[in-house]
């Protein structure tokens, strides 16, 4: 098995095709293991027949990532997330909705400044009463992910709209935004511990809800919201 790094967490994993070629950059030393990822594609191809055994084999380790992460104070949110001046922004919504076309609103607005640190299925961790966003292997079809590690700015839920507006999201509406993006499918020992991290992440108030076009001024408000500065370049 081959050991990765991914979300300050050492990965064994022994997989195969687009999992490999998307984790190369998390290769590490041997070390030994917070997560050890076994495969179950084989059996996912039986249920979804349409689907490649490659597409299987990284929904497979995606899914046991992200059960695994769970104990380690984390979870992977269905999100595009942009990093600028060393603070993550995710943007959170159903495919289709419109996330990373706003993502990319926010890379022409600030050029250089601004990079994507995963575009699907970035990890956030509480660590030390902070939470952390870090790119991971799965990423979606265009691989676009970083390995890095990032202090959280935002979380926003994108709903679309003709006018942009903003509102920091209450507590109640937050957890139900946050669980609606990320897995349920989990073994009920490992509720509580979800719903723990996901109170952490929703008591740093940065939860939003978006609405908006696809203008680049949607892009300077949710900056300047989430990050309350101005925005300047």
């Amino acid at each position: 098995m081959a050991t990765y790094k991914i979300a300050d967490l050492f990965v064994q994993m022994d997989s195969f095709g687009r999992t490999v070629s998307q984790a190369a950059p998390y290769l590490c030393e041997d070390a030994a293991p917070d997560i050890t990822i076994a495969s179950n594609a084989e059996e996912l191809r039986l249920k979804n027949p349409q689907l490649s055994l490659e597409d299987c084999e990284y929904m497979s380790t995606g899914g046991n990532f992200y059960r695994q992460l769970i104990r380690f104070h984390g979870i992977m949110l269905h999100a595009s997330c942009v990093v600028v001046d060393e603070k993550a922004y995710l943007f959170s919504a159903p495919c289709g909705t419109g996330k990373s076309t706003h993502v990319q609103l926010w890379l022409k607005l600030f050029g250089d400044k601004a990079y994507i640190l995963n575009d699907d299925k970035p990890a956030l961790r509480v660590l030390d009463g902070k939470v952390f966003a870090y790119g991971t292997p799965w990423s979606g079809k265009n691989d676009c992910s970083r390995n890095a590690k990032v202090e959280l700015g935002g979380i926003a839920v994108v709903k679309r709209a003709a006018e942009n507006s903003m509102r920091v999201l209450p507590a109640d509406e937050a957890i139900f935004a946050l669980m609606n993006q990320t897995a349920r499918s989990i073994l009920p020992e490992l509720m509580n511990l979800l719903m723990d991290n996901i109170d952490a992440i929703v008591s740093t108030g940065k939860i939003y809800e978006l609405s908006c076009n696809m203008d680049i001024s949607a892009a300077k408000l949710s900056y300047e919201t989430m990050s309350g500065k101005r925005f300047e370049l």
